[in-house]
C-alpha cells in the first residue's frame, strides 16, 4: 500500500464512533451539571508558551513536543497538553475581569512524539477541567468529583484515587535539598535517566517505574514531611472534604505529577484494569502558572484525562456493549420511479427529526432487507411498480413483522406520529 497511517496515530472508524460519542456526551452531561463551560484553544501555539508553562526540564518539553517553524520562521508547537493553553486565553482575553472564578472544560486532540503503546498515541485525546481563580480546597475537590462522575457514569468500578501535596515555591526548595542529599548517597544505584534528572528534575526521580529505581529511592524524604503553614493544613482540608463526600483515597508520598507548574495538590486516578501502565488521569494545583505566563496570581486547579484510556477501560467491561442508535425508517425502492416518489417523503421525515435512508444500489429486496436489519431500523417502508400504481407504500414493523399499507400521500403523517 502507497500510503500509510502515520505511527502513532489512529483511525476511527464508523464501526466504533458511537463509542466516542457515548463518552463525549456523558462528558459533556456531567460538565454541564457542574457548571464547567467549554473551551476551545488552537491546535498550534508559540512554542515559548509550553517551555514556560510546563518547563524546559519535563519529559514533554525535552523529548516530546512536535515543533516546527513556519514560512515566518516563528516556531511553533503542536499542544502537548492543554492547561497551559487554557491559561493563556485565560490572559490574554480577560476572562479574570468578566468574572471572579472561571471553570471551564475541554475535549480534543493533543500531540506528543513518544513511543506508541497501550492507550498511548502520538495523537491522542483528551478531556479536563481548569477551574481558574479560587485558592480554597473545596475547589480542588469539586475537580476530583468533577472526574469521579464521569468515569463512574460510564460504569467504571475498579477504580484507586491517590493525592498528594507537592509544596510550594516557600517549602520546596527545602525539600529539594535534602532530596538531592539523599540522592547523591546512592547515585551510582540510579538509572541512567534518574541520573539525569538529579540536576534538573530531581522530583520526577521519586515517580519512575525503573524497578532499581524504586528499590533504592523507597527510604527517600517524602514532600509531606516538609510542607509549610500554608500548604499543610490546605492538604489536611482537603483529605477532610474527600473523607465528607465518602471518597475512599490513598496519600501516596511519591505522586508528584510530571510538570513543573503543580503547587500544593497533586492526585491520580488509576484503574486496575489498565495492567502496570495504570494511570487513567490526573490533576492538581498551579497557583503560580498564571503569573508564570505573565498574567495577575491566580489560584487554579484542575485535572486531565486520556480517551483512548477511558475507553480501553469501558470494553474491558463485562456489559461493555454500548448501543448503536439505528434508523428509524429505511426506505426500499424498487426501481428509479420508486426511489424518485420517496426521496422527497425521506427528506421530509428527516426534517421531523426521525433517523432514515434509502438504497442507492438499486438492489433487490431481500438484499435491501439485509441492509435495514444491518442499520437496526425499526420500521421499512416498501414501494415499488405496484405500490406505485396504486398510490400506496408499505410499512413494516422490524420487531413485530406487522404490516400495514398506507396512502403515499400521508406517510410522512403515519410514520411521524407512530
Amino acid at each position: 500500500m502507497k500510503y500509510k497511517i502515520p505511527t502513532g496515530t489512529k483511525d476511527v472508524l464508523p464501526s466504533d464512533i458511537h463509542k466516542w460519542h457515548h463518552m463525549e456526551d456523558k462528558i459533556r452531561d456531567v460538565m454541564t451539571r457542574f457548571n464547567y463551560r467549554e473551551i476551545r484553544t488552537p491546535i498550534f501555539e508559540y512554542t515559548d508558551l509550553f517551555k514556560r508553562g510546563i518547563g524546559e526540564a519535563t519529559d514533554v518539553v525535552g523529548k516530546e513536543m512536535y515543533t516546527f517553524l513556519d514560512k515566518g520562521d516563528e516556531s511553533l508547537t503542536l499542544r502537548p497538553e492543554m492547561t497551559a493553553s487554557v491559561i493563556r486565553s485565560y490572559i490574554e482575553n480577560h476572562l479574570g475581569e468578566q468574572q471572579p472564578l472561571n471553570k471551564v472544560y475541554y475535549l480534543g486532540p493533543m500531540f506528543r512524539q513518544e513511543r506508541p503503546q497501550k492507550g498511548r498515541l502520538r495523537q491522542f485525546h483528551q478531556f479536563g477541567v481548569e477551574a481558574i481563580g479560587s485558592p480554597h480546597a473545596a475547589q480542588d475537590v469539586e475537580t476530583m468529583l468533577v472526574s469521579l462522575t464521569v468515569y463512574e457514569e460510564l460504569g467504571l468500578r475498579n477504580l484507586s484515587f491517590k493525592i498528594n501535596s507537592v509544596g510550594c515555591r516557600d517549602c520546596r526548595p527545602r525539600y529539594r535539598e535534602e532530596l538531592v542529599k539523599f540522592l547523591n548517597g546512592i547515585k551510582d544505584r540510579l538509572s541512567e535517566e534518574s541520573k539525569n534528572r538529579m540536576a534538573s528534575n530531581p522530583l520526577r526521580i521519586l515517580d519512575s517505574k525503573n524497578k532499581g529505581d524504586v528499590e533504592a529511592t523507597k527510604n527517600a524524604p517524602l514532600m509531606k514531611e516538609f510542607l509549610c503553614d500554608s500548604c499543610a493544613p490546605h492538604f489536611a482540608e482537603v483529605q477532610k472534604k474527600l473523607k465528607d463526600h465518602g471518597i475512599e483515597f490513598q496519600i501516596d508520598g511519591r505522586l508528584v505529577r510530571g510538570l513543573d507548574y503543580y503547587t500544593k495538590t497533586a492526585y491520580e486516578i488509576q484503574s486496575d484494569d489498565l495492567g502496570s501502565q495504570n494511570a487513567l488521569g490526573g490533576g492538581g494545583r498551579y497557583d503560580l502558572l498564571c503569573e508564570d505566563l505573565g498574567g495577575k496570581p491566580t489560584p487554579s486547579v484542575g485535572f486531565a484525562a486520556g480517551l483512548e484510556r477511558l475507553l480501553i477501560v469501558m470494553e474491558s467491561l463485562p456489559d461493555s456493549s454500548i448501543p448503536v442508535s439505528g434508523l428509524d425508517v429505511y426506505f426500499i425502492a424498487l426501481g428509479l420511479r420508486a426511489q424518485d416518489a420517496l426521496m422527497p417523503q425521506m427528506h421530509a421525515i428527516r426534517r421531523r427529526n426521525l433517523r432514515c435512508d434509502i438504497d442507492f444500489l438499486q438492489r433487490s429486496l431481500k438484499a435491501q432487507m439485509r441492509e435495514a436489519n444491518r442499520h437496526q431500523a425499526k420500521k421499512v417502508v416498501i414501494v415499488g411498480d405496484q405500490e406505485l400504481d396504486a398510490g400506496e407504500a408499505v410499512i413494516k414493523t422490524m420487531e413485530t413483522g406487522e404490516q400495514i399499507s398506507v396512502p403515499i400521500a400521508q406517510l410522512v403523517e403515519e410514520l411521524t406520529r407512530r
